[in-house]
C-alpha cells in the first residue's frame, strides 16, 4: 500500500462539515495525502486517460481502504460525467487510511491501481450525525442509536419527491428544512428520482439538469445526481439522516433487475459516505396503477427487490441500514425478513377510525420473529384530501392519534409524518394535478401545508419522550383498560408503554377514564399529565395504587386524547413541573390555560406562563 501516485491523478477532498458548509481539501494532495473528520465524508477524484463510449457500463472503479485497526473496505466508484470518476469515504476511526484503486480497466493509469492516504482526525464540530456516527439498530433491537450508543428518536417527514424541481433549490429547500429542524424532525424520506404516482420521465419529476436516467435506461446521468447531492448533503449539514428510497417499486418491471441493482449501486458510491438509510422501493410489489398483469408483478417485484436488497448490502462497504417501504408491512414484501434492519409499515390514510386497526398492525410486528424496530413510514397524511374519493379531508388529530399509536406499540423507537402537499410539492403556481388513477389528492401548496398543525404536535410528542428514558420502554398492551365500564368496542383502546414496574406512560385516545394495570401494590407514584396538543405538563402530585396494583384517573377537561405518566421513585417528575397541595395551583410553561380535572383529589389550574 505504499506505492505513490502518479501527477496525472487528481485529487479532491470536500469536507461536510457541522455547520453546513464545505471545505477545501487538507493536506498534500498532489501525493494523495488528505485528511477528515470523523464521520465527515471525503471525496477523491480519479480522471481517466482517455475518453470512453460507454463509461458508465465500460469502466468499473473501487478504491480498496486499510483502516487504523486494520479493516479492509472495497469502496464502490462513480462515474462522475466526463472523465471523472469519484470515490466517496468516511470512517469514525481516527488515524491514516491507506487505499488503493482497482479498477475494469487495468490499462487506464489515470484510474488504476492509484494509492494514497486519508488521515482521521477527531470531529470539532456539533452535527450529532458527525459527533455521535451514523445511526444503527440498538444491542435491544427495539430501538435506534448513533454509531457511539448514543439513543436516536426516529421522527421522519415525507418529502417523496424532494430532489425535484418544484421544491426550488436553493431557498425553498433550505426554508422548508429549517421549519422541520425547528420542531425536532431528524429524519427526511426521499426518493432518488424514480417516484411514484407518476409514470416514467413524467415532467414534474424532473430537477434543474432533468432526470437520474436516460429515457431509453441506457445510462445514468451524473448531472441529476450532481443537482441532488445539494440537497442531500444540505440536510446532512442540518442534522437530517436522509433515508433514501431508491425507486418505487414498479421501476423494477420498467427497467429490470440489473438496471435497477446498477442504480443501487450508484446511489451506494455516491451517498454511502453520508450517514444515511437506505429504503430499497417504495410499495415495493405494488404495480403501477391500473397494470392488467398487476398480480404478476407483484410477485416478480417481491423477488426482485429481494434480489436488489441483497446486492445493496453486498455492496455497501460502510453497513448502512436497509428497510424497505411497503404497502403494510416490510417484512411481508422480502422472501426473508432477515434482509431487513428494521420493518417499515405503511398503516393507510384514514380518519380516527382507522386507529384499532394500525395498533393491531404494528403490535402484531413488535411481537414478530425475527425482532426488528418497527416505524410506521407512511399513516394518515396530515390534510390529505380524499373528497375525490367519497370523504373528506384527513385532520391534524387522525395524524397525531396515529403517530401516538405507533409509538405506544412499537415501544417508542418513532415514527415518520406526512403532509399532504409536501409529499408530491404542490406549489401555488402549479398544484401536482391527477395521479395516473385520474384522481387528485388535493393543490394545498406545499408551504401552506408545512405550518399544519400535526408537524409541530408530533414534535411535541418527541420533545415529551426526551424527558424519560424512552430508549428502555417496552409495549405493555395488556397494563391498561378504559375505566368506565363500557363495552369493549373494535375501536381505538388506550395503550401503555413502561420499563418494569417504576414507570408506565399511557396515551389514551379518547376522552375517558383508564384504569392503569400492573403497578406495585399499594404504592407511591408521582402522576402527571401530558397534553399533546398543546405539549402542556402538569402534576397530580403523589398518588398510591390500590392493593390489587391498580389506578384509575378521569379524562382532563380538555375533549381529545390525553398522556397520563406514572413513575417511581417518589419525587421524581419530568422537569418543568412540580408537584402541589390539594387546591393550590401550579405553573407549568405553556402557550394557552385550561383546567384539568383529575380522578384523585386534586385539583390543578395550569397557566400560562411567559418562557
Amino acid at each position: 500500500m505504499s506505492k505513490s501516485i502518479l501527477p496525472t491523478t487528481t485529487l479532491i477532498l470536500a469536507i461536510i462539515c457541522g455547520r453546513g458548509s464545505s471545505l477545501v481539501a487538507l493536506g498534500n494532495e498532489a501525493r494523495g495525502e488528505l485528511s477528515a473528520q470523523a464521520n465527515v465524508m471525503v471525496e477523491i477524484t480519479c480522471t481517466a486517460t482517455r475518453d470512453y463510449r460507454d463509461p458508465f457500463h465500460d469502466v468499473t472503479l473501487d478504491a480498496v481502504f486499510q483502516t487504523p485497526q486494520g479493516r479492509m473496505l472495497k469502496v464502490p466508484g462513480f462515474w462522475a460525467g466526463g472523465r471523472e470518476w469519484k470515490v466517496r469515504y468516511a470512517s469514525p476511526e481516527v488515524g491514516t487510511h491507506r487505499w488503493r484503486s482497482a479498477c475494469s480497466v487495468t490499462a487506464d493509469r489515470g484510474l488504476h491501481d492509484r494509492t494514497g492516504t486519508v488521515t482521521v482526525t477527531p470531529y470539532r464540530g456539533e452535527n450529532p450525525l458527525y459527533c455521535h456516527g451514523p445511526v444503527r439498530v440498538a444491542a435491544d433491537r427495539r430501538h435506534f442509536e448513533h454509531l457511539d450508543g448514543t439513543p436516536f428518536f426516529w421522527l421522519g417527514d415525507t418529502w417523496w419527491m424532494g430532489l425535484c424541481h418544484r421544491l426550488h433549490w436553493p431557498e425553498e429547500f433550505q426554508r422548508l428544512a429549517a421549519d422541520r429542524k425547528a420542531k425536532g424532525f431528524n429524519v427526511i424520506q426521499i426518493v432518488a428520482g424514480l417516484y411514484p404516482d407518476m409514470p416514467a420521465f413524467d415532467p414534474r419529476g424532473a430537477n434543474e439538469a432533468g432526470f437520474p436516467w436516460q429515457r431509453d435506461y441506457s445510462s445514468i446521468r451524473p448531472e441529476y445526481f450532481n443537482q441532488a447531492d445539494k440537497r442531500l448533503k444540505y440536510l446532512v449539514d442540518q442534522g437530517f439522516v436522509p433515508c433514501i428510497v431508491g425507486a418505487w417499486g414498479y421501476h423494477l418491471p420498467w427497467m429490470g433487475a440489473d438496471r435497477i441493482k446498477q442504480h443501487w449501486r450508484y446511489l451506494v458510491a455516491r451517498y454511502g459516505a453520508l450517514p444515511v438509510v437506505w429504503c430499497a422501493a417504495g410499495e415495493g410489489t405494488m404495480p403501477f396503477y391500473g397494470y392488467k398483469r398487476a398480480s404478476e408483478d407483484a410477485v416478480l417485484q417481491k423477488q426482485g427487490w429481494s434480489e436488489v436488497i441483497r446486492s445493496i448490502r453486498a455492496t455497501d462497504p460502510f453497513g448502512r441500514m436497509i428497510t424497505i417501504h411497503p404497502s403494510r408491512s416490510a417484512r411481508e414484501i422480502v422472501d426473508d425478513p432477515a434482509l431487513l434492519d428494521f420493518d417499515m409499515h405503511q398503516t393507510g390514510h384514514e380518519p380516527e377510525s382507522a386507529i384499532g386497526a394500525m395498533a393491531a398492525q404494528i403490535r402484531g410486528s413488535y411481537e414478530a420473529r425475527p425482532v426488528m424496530p418497527v416505524i410506521a413510514g407512511e399513516s394518515s397524511y396530515d390534510g390529505l384530501d380524499m373528497r375525490e374519493w367519497g370523504g373528506g379531508v384527513l385532520s391534524s388529530a387522525a395524524t397525531r392519534q396515529m403517530f401516538w399509536i405507533g409509538l405506544m406499540h412499537n415501544g417508542a423507537a418513532g415514527g415518520t409524518y406526512g403532509a399532504n402537499g409536501i409529499w408530491q410539492l404542490n406549489r401555488r403556481d402549479a398544484a401536482y394535478g391527477p395521479s395516473p388513477h385520474g384522481r387528485s389528492w388535493g393543490s394545498t401548496p406545499w408551504d401552506e401545508a408545512m405550518l399544519r398543525r400535526g408537524s409541530a404536535q408530533v414534535g411535541l410528542a418527541k420533545r415529551f419522550f426526551a424527558r424519560y428514558p424512552w430508549q428502555h420502554l417496552e409495549a405493555k398492551p395488556d397494563s391498561v383498560a378504559w375505566g368506565d365500564n363500557q363495552p369493549i368496542k373494535d375501536g381505538p383502546q388506550p395503550c401503555a408503554l413502561g420499563t418494569g414496574t417504576d414507570l408506565r406512560i399511557v396515551y389514551v385516545p379518547r376522552p375517558r377514564s383508564v384504569v392503569v394495570k400492573q403497578l406495585v401494590p399499594q404504592t407511591d407514584y408521582m402522576a402527571s399529565l401530558f397534553d399533546p396538543v398543546t405539549g402542556v405538563y402538569s402534576s397530580l402530585g403523589q398518588i398510591k395504587t390500590k392493593r390489587d396494583g391498580t389506578w384509575q384517573h378521569l379524562p382532563p377537561d380538555h375533549r381529545h386524547d390525553w398522556v397520563l405518566v406514572l413513575q417511581r421513585p417518589a419525587g421524581q417528575v419530568p422537569a418543568g413541573t412540580r408537584p402541589s397541595q390539594p387546591g393550590q395551583p401550579i405553573e407549568v410553561r405553556s402557550h394557552r390555560s385550561e383546567r384539568i380535572r383529575a380522578a384523585s383529589k386534586w385539583r390543578i389550574l395550569v397557566k400560562r406562563v411567559q418562557p
